[in-house]
């Protein structure tokens, strides 16, 4: 009898710590497994400020010779600048950005890339470590991708609304030919334009008209972000037109074309209605003259 009610006993203590076992597992002392950390980060850089990077912390890049926002880094050139992808549906983005500027664009070789303001997104084989930075500026056409460039820089072939093509030569100056020039965009890669009868920090060409001014809208920015590296923040500023704020360049108020109807690369203004009365501006573009 003694015996049986040991056993008793025991089986009574095992079918507690059991019990206590389960409750303890079922009470939520295992911890949740870890968040995943979102697909596309911003990291602040301690030198080019909010950068986009990957999961990992590896830094992404713009690419400007991209100015119609078709990839055009491919065979050898994607050897040293791997393609960014991410499927859509599993992309996830930092809470400051927003994921309706992202896009999935086809590459020449029919894959896929992701792409943020319109621009296709790569990485740099010479970013060894999460944080690098080596490909910024690299043959000033590569740019780390940011949330908050106000302008950007193209390189590509500029077409007028002539259907002739045209460069920017070294002198800042519209002329015929072929072949890619630099020139400012703003941050989703439409054109930008100054014009030739404008004065350092005055408008000449905006009225109370809205269509007249819709041939050749503003562009609004009421402050100076971000710039590409090689251009100086200080050249940047604000005027004050009609109510509305124009950033300039130089001293030269920036508009966009509207025929060219926001399309990322379009460049039909450099011919309108001649060469150079609405040249697009570069590093090379002089300053503008004094009123």
């Amino acid at each position: 009898m003694h015996l049986l009610k040991s056993a008793v006993a025991m089986l009574f203590v095992a079918s507690v710590i059991t019990s206590c076992s389960k409750d303890d597992n079922d009470g939520g002392n295992t911890p949740p497994p870890p968040t995943p950390k979102k697909t596309v980060l911003v990291a602040n850089n301690t030198t080019l400020g909010k950068i986009l990077t990957d999961s990992t912390g590896k830094t992404l890049y713009f690419f400007s010779n991209d100015a119609q926002g078709t990839p055009t880094c491919k065979d050898g050139c994607v050897a040293a600048w791997p393609v960014f992808y991410v499927d859509a549906d599993k992309l996830t983005v930092d809470t400051s950005l927003d994921k309706a500027d992202f896009t999935t664009v086809t590459r020449p070789d029919g894959s896929k890339q992701t792409a943020y303001k319109g621009w296709p997104l790569y990485y740099y084989v010479n970013d060894a470590a999460a944080g690098d930075t080596k490909g910024e500026n690299v043959g000033n056409i590569w740019f780390v991708a940011k949330p908050d460039y106000t302008v950007m820089v193209a390189n590509f072939q500029l077409h007028g609304n002539d259907g002739k093509d045209y460069v920017l030569d070294n002198t800042g100056t519209i002329a015929l030919g072929t072949g890619a020039s630099k020139y400012l965009v703003d941050d989703r890669g439409h054109t930008l334009y100054k014009f030739a009868n404008d004065k350092s920090g005055k408008n000449n060409f905006t009225n109370a008209d809205e269509t007249h001014n819709a041939i050749w809208p503003i562009y609004e920015v009421s402050e100076v972000k971000n710039v590409p590296t090689g251009f100086a923040k200080t050249d940047f500023a604000i005027i004050t037109v009609l109510g509305k704020k124009q950033i300039t360049y130089k001293g030269w108020p920036l508009y966009y074309f509207g025929a060219d109807a926001k399309v990322m690369g379009a460049s039909k203004g450099v011919s309108v209605p001649s060469p150079n009365v609405w040249p697009v501006v570069y590093t090379t573009t002089a300053a503008a003259p004094l009123p």
